[in-house]
């Protein structure tokens, strides 16, 4: 688990308390029926309607806008004060997804440090492997066009027949093998990988296609990159995780506030 802070443990409860005392605020006999609609709310409304729009509201238009606010807020609390939130698995559901988006949001309110993010590099370094890379032109040789097509190949390494019009590349540029893979398959793969670059043609190897001669130009060893090239890619990957190592701190520390009864088909 990543520690973005000295304690993430009281910081996350410290979380929890406030989120409790907020809700503590409104429970279903106490909802207020006071509403007061704020600069901020505005703001927020403006902002929704431009991005959609492409331009601001007019004031005609904020009005209405502002008005299903209002009536939006009253439906909402009398939803509450009537208990329609009980037992709809659809709202259950929201509001999971909506307190698990506030705890990943108080997680990452102070980034990561790039002595963090230093630090999950070290342990995650494998993660960041660039793979070996290959470049290579080859001459195909059809099953549909030939006789045979292995033999051809096998004797266009001391011709010059060029062989076969092919429907994909003639050449490959510093690719991986999963690359590779995924144009001419697993058995091209598997005998291509052994291949070193040399000045004449190699092979024949097959593919899912028919038959290939290659010529290897160049093969680039597997290498993990030092932190500065992948610097960004660290720092997203480790606020994921972050994000994810909140949520298992905040649920435990919530968890150890609940009587949990299990019926016995379920003991753990």
């Amino acid at each position: 688990m990543l520690r973005w802070l000295k304690d993430p443990v009281t910081s996350f409860v410290l979380a929890g308390t406030v989120i409790f005392a907020v809700s503590s605020f409104f429970p279903n006999g106490e909802i207020s029926n006071s509403i007061q609609i704020k600069e901020s709310d505005l703001e927020r409304m403006t902002g929704i309607y431009e991005m959609q729009r492409g331009r601001q509201p007019s004031k005609d238009e904020l009005n209405d806008l502002v008005d299903q606010f209002v009536k939006d807020e009253i439906y909402f609390r009398e939803s509450l004060r009537l208990g329609l939130d009980v037992n709809d698995s659809i709202i259950r559901r929201r509001l999971v997804q909506k307190l698990t988006f506030l705890t990943e949001d108080i997680a990452t309110i102070q980034p990561i440090s790039s002595r963090e993010a230093a630090k999950y590099f070290d342990q995650n370094a494998e993660n960041y492997r660039v793979p070996k890379r290959y470049s290579f032109s080859h001459r195909y040789f059809s099953p549909e066009r030939r006789e045979d097509a292995e033999g051809d190949a096998r004797r266009a390494l001391s011709t010059g027949d060029e062989g076969d019009r092919f429907m994909l590349q003639r050449e490959y540029a510093d690719r991986s093998l999963s690359q590779i893979r995924s144009f001419l398959g697993d058995e091209f793969v598997d005998e291509l990988k052994d291949l070193e670059a040399q000045t004449s043609s190699q092979g024949p190897i097959k593919s899912s296609y028919g038959w290939h001669t290659i010529l290897m130009s160049e093969v680039k060893d597997s290498y993990i990159p030092d932190f500065e090239t992948v610097r960004n890619r660290v720092l997203s990957e480790a606020t994921i995780e972050l994000r994810s190592s909140a949520n298992d701190v905040y649920y435990d520390e919530l968890k150890s506030r609940y009587d949990i009864a299990y019926p016995e088909s379920a003991m753990r």
